[in-house]
Protein backbone atom coordinates (compact mmCIF):
# COMPACT_ATOMS: atom_id res chain seq x y z
CA UNK A 1 0.00 0.00 0.00
CA UNK A 2 2.85 2.38 0.81
CA UNK A 3 4.40 1.81 -2.62
CA UNK A 4 1.11 2.74 -4.27
CA UNK A 5 0.86 5.92 -2.18
CA UNK A 6 4.46 6.88 -2.93
CA UNK A 7 3.87 6.29 -6.66
CA UNK A 8 0.71 8.42 -6.57
CA UNK A 9 2.67 11.21 -4.87
CA UNK A 10 5.32 11.10 -7.62
CA UNK A 11 2.69 11.17 -10.39
CA UNK A 12 0.66 13.92 -8.70
CA UNK A 13 3.84 15.96 -8.33
CA UNK A 14 4.55 15.61 -12.06
CA UNK A 15 1.05 16.92 -12.82
CA UNK A 16 1.38 19.79 -10.34
CA UNK A 17 4.81 20.65 -11.73
CA UNK A 18 3.27 21.38 -15.14
CA UNK A 19 1.07 24.01 -13.47
CA UNK A 20 4.05 25.35 -11.49
CA UNK A 21 6.18 25.43 -14.66
CA UNK A 22 3.40 27.22 -16.60
CA UNK A 23 3.05 29.89 -13.92
CA UNK A 24 6.84 30.23 -13.51
CA UNK A 25 7.29 30.54 -17.27
CA UNK A 26 4.53 33.14 -17.69
CA UNK A 27 5.02 35.27 -14.57
CA UNK A 28 8.66 34.79 -13.58
CA UNK A 29 10.58 33.96 -16.77
CA UNK A 30 8.55 36.41 -18.87
CA UNK A 31 8.40 38.82 -15.92
CA UNK A 32 11.02 39.77 -13.36
CA UNK A 33 13.21 36.76 -14.33
CA UNK A 34 13.50 37.76 -17.99
CA UNK A 35 17.22 38.48 -17.49
CA UNK A 36 17.93 34.74 -17.43
CA UNK A 37 15.16 33.65 -19.80
CA UNK A 38 15.97 36.16 -22.56
CA UNK A 39 18.82 33.90 -23.67
CA UNK A 40 16.26 31.24 -24.56
CA UNK A 41 14.48 33.60 -26.96
CA UNK A 42 17.68 34.62 -28.74
CA UNK A 43 20.06 32.61 -30.93
CA UNK A 44 22.14 30.29 -28.77
CA UNK A 45 25.91 30.37 -28.88
CA UNK A 46 27.43 27.19 -27.51
CA UNK A 47 25.91 24.32 -25.56
CA UNK A 48 24.35 26.28 -22.72
CA UNK A 49 22.35 29.45 -22.24
CA UNK A 50 21.73 31.59 -19.19
CA UNK A 51 18.15 30.25 -19.07
CA UNK A 52 19.61 26.87 -18.00
CA UNK A 53 20.10 28.39 -14.55
CA UNK A 54 16.37 27.80 -13.99
CA UNK A 55 16.97 24.05 -14.35
CA UNK A 56 19.68 24.27 -11.69
CA UNK A 57 17.31 26.09 -9.31
CA UNK A 58 14.56 23.47 -9.73
CA UNK A 59 17.09 20.60 -9.52
CA UNK A 60 18.52 22.08 -6.32
CA UNK A 61 15.04 22.26 -4.80
CA UNK A 62 14.33 18.64 -5.81
CA UNK A 63 17.64 17.50 -4.28
CA UNK A 64 16.83 19.35 -1.06
CA UNK A 65 13.39 17.71 -0.86
CA UNK A 66 14.84 14.26 -1.52
CA UNK A 67 17.48 14.81 1.18
CA UNK A 68 14.88 16.02 3.69
CA UNK A 69 12.62 13.12 2.83
CA UNK A 70 15.31 10.49 3.24
CA UNK A 71 16.20 12.14 6.57
CA UNK A 72 12.71 11.28 7.78
CA UNK A 73 10.36 13.96 6.47
CA UNK A 74 8.10 11.70 4.43
CA UNK A 75 6.80 12.30 1.70
CA UNK A 76 9.27 14.98 0.66
CA UNK A 77 11.57 12.50 -1.07
CA UNK A 78 8.67 11.43 -3.32
CA UNK A 79 7.79 15.03 -4.13
CA UNK A 80 11.45 15.59 -5.01
CA UNK A 81 11.40 12.42 -7.12
CA UNK A 82 8.30 13.72 -8.94
CA UNK A 83 10.06 17.01 -9.60
CA UNK A 84 13.04 15.07 -10.94
CA UNK A 85 10.80 12.99 -13.22
CA UNK A 86 9.15 16.18 -14.48
CA UNK A 87 12.62 17.62 -15.15
CA UNK A 88 13.53 14.55 -17.21
CA UNK A 89 10.29 14.78 -19.22
CA UNK A 90 10.89 18.52 -19.72
CA UNK A 91 14.44 17.84 -20.90
CA UNK A 92 13.27 15.23 -23.42
CA UNK A 93 10.25 17.18 -24.74
CA UNK A 94 11.52 20.75 -24.61
CA UNK A 95 15.29 20.69 -24.92
CA UNK A 96 15.78 17.56 -27.03
CA UNK A 97 12.64 17.42 -29.18
CA UNK A 98 11.53 21.03 -29.63
CA UNK A 99 14.84 22.87 -29.49
CA UNK A 100 17.04 20.03 -30.76
CA UNK A 101 19.73 20.95 -28.29
CA UNK A 102 21.33 17.53 -28.02
CA UNK A 103 21.35 16.40 -31.63
CA UNK A 104 17.85 14.90 -31.89
CA UNK A 105 16.54 15.64 -35.38
CA UNK A 106 13.12 13.99 -35.12
CA UNK A 107 10.19 16.19 -36.17
CA UNK A 108 6.85 14.76 -35.04
CA UNK A 109 4.31 14.43 -37.85
CA UNK A 110 1.16 13.73 -35.84
CA UNK A 111 -0.38 13.41 -32.41
CA UNK A 112 0.58 14.82 -29.05
CA UNK A 113 4.26 15.47 -29.81
CA UNK A 114 3.41 17.41 -32.98
CA UNK A 115 0.95 19.59 -31.04
CA UNK A 116 3.52 20.20 -28.30
CA UNK A 117 6.20 20.99 -30.87
CA UNK A 118 4.04 23.43 -32.83
CA UNK A 119 2.64 25.12 -29.72
CA UNK A 120 6.15 25.89 -28.54
CA UNK A 121 7.05 27.23 -31.97
CA UNK A 122 4.08 29.59 -31.63
CA UNK A 123 5.39 30.63 -28.21
CA UNK A 124 8.65 31.69 -29.84
CA UNK A 125 6.94 33.38 -32.82
CA UNK A 126 6.76 36.63 -30.84
CA UNK A 127 9.97 38.63 -30.50
CA UNK A 128 10.72 39.49 -26.90
CA UNK A 129 8.80 38.57 -23.76
CA UNK A 130 5.42 40.26 -24.24
CA UNK A 131 2.46 38.88 -26.16
CA UNK A 132 3.55 35.23 -26.14
CA UNK A 133 1.18 32.26 -25.94
CA UNK A 134 1.52 28.67 -24.71
CA UNK A 135 3.59 28.73 -21.54
CA UNK A 136 3.30 25.03 -20.70
CA UNK A 137 6.03 22.50 -21.39
CA UNK A 138 4.24 19.15 -21.39
CA UNK A 139 0.71 20.36 -22.12
CA UNK A 140 -0.25 22.48 -25.10
CA UNK A 141 -3.65 23.98 -25.88
CA UNK A 142 -5.14 23.28 -29.30
CA UNK A 143 -3.28 25.10 -32.06
CA UNK A 144 -6.37 26.91 -33.34
CA UNK A 145 -6.82 28.41 -29.87
CA UNK A 146 -3.18 29.54 -29.76
CA UNK A 147 -3.36 31.05 -33.25
CA UNK A 148 -6.53 32.90 -32.24
CA UNK A 149 -4.78 34.25 -29.14
CA UNK A 150 -1.88 35.45 -31.28
CA UNK A 151 -4.27 37.17 -33.72
CA UNK A 152 -6.07 38.92 -30.84
CA UNK A 153 -2.80 39.99 -29.22
CA UNK A 154 -1.06 41.13 -32.40
CA UNK A 155 -3.81 42.03 -34.86
CA UNK A 156 -3.05 39.24 -37.32
CA UNK A 157 -0.82 36.23 -37.92
CA UNK A 158 2.86 36.48 -37.19
CA UNK A 159 5.10 35.91 -40.18
CA UNK A 160 7.69 33.75 -38.46
CA UNK A 161 5.05 31.35 -37.12
CA UNK A 162 3.14 31.28 -40.39
CA UNK A 163 6.10 30.70 -42.69
CA UNK A 164 7.78 27.93 -40.70
CA UNK A 165 11.16 29.60 -41.14
CA UNK A 166 14.18 27.34 -41.36
CA UNK A 167 16.81 29.39 -39.57
CA UNK A 168 19.14 27.98 -36.92
CA UNK A 169 16.36 28.03 -34.30
CA UNK A 170 13.60 26.84 -36.60
CA UNK A 171 12.35 24.59 -33.82
CA UNK A 172 11.56 27.64 -31.75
Amino acid sequence: MRLLLDTLIVLATVAVMEAVAWASHKYVMHGWGWGWHRSHHEPRHGWFEKNDLYALVFAGLAILLIALGTAGLWPLQWIGAGMTLYGLLYFLAHDALVHRRWGLRYVPRSGYLKRLYQAHRLHHAVPGRDGCVSFGFLYAPRLDILRGQLRRLHGGPLQRAATGSTGPRAAD
